[in-house]
């Protein structure tokens, strides 16, 4: 069986300790690019149809938004299924204790029955949240495996963090 690794990222400008600077790469495709080093699982790269705004604080705007309109953004693409993967990675940024709207997209428009799910998730300081919660409600027939938070600002020093929870 093969894994997947399935994540949300935003590059543009970040919140990085305290100060907001643009990156090209946002902080979960770092983590997950590392993860798919070290596991050779496939990629897939959750993209909303409309993004998030390029600028910080338009785009907490219009994420905080989409939160309290429980919100569904379209997805630009979703795999055809989930067959022959055993292993799902589920990477995203910590939005305000959760997941970001589109990953909850994503989760409600796969069957993941059977499947077991390993959630990372970039932060600034809040850890997981609620978002292993959210993600068992989201599918009941998961297994969800204990998450590993991931500093956003050391991202890229995360491999050994990975390696360990893998």
């Amino acid at each position: 069986m093969r894994a997947l690794i399935a994540y949300f990222s935003r590059a543009d400008e970040n919140y990085f300790n305290g100060a907001i600077r643009s990156v090209k790469v946002g902080n979960t495709e770092i983590a997950a690019n590392l993860l798919r080093a070290l596991t050779g699982a496939d990629l897939f790269r959750i993209e909303p149809v409309q993004p998030y705004s390029r600028d910080y604080n338009e785009c907490i705007a219009q994420a905080q938004e989409d939160q309290k309109r429980d919100a569904r953004p379209a997805l630009k693409a979703h795999p055809e299924s989930l067959e022959g993967y055993d292993t799902i990675y589920l990477g995203y940024p910590n939005y305000w204790g959760t997941l970001p709207m589109p990953v909850f997209t994503f989760l409600e428009g796969l069957d993941f029955t059977g499947k077991t799910i390993k959630p990372f998730c970039t932060h600034e300081g809040s850890g997981m949240g609620r978002s292993a919660e959210d993600i068992r409600r989201l599918c009941p027939g998961a297994r969800v495996e204990e998450g590993l938070p991931i500093h956003g600002s050391f991202a890229a020093q995360s491999k050994e963090a990975l390696k360990q929870w893998m």
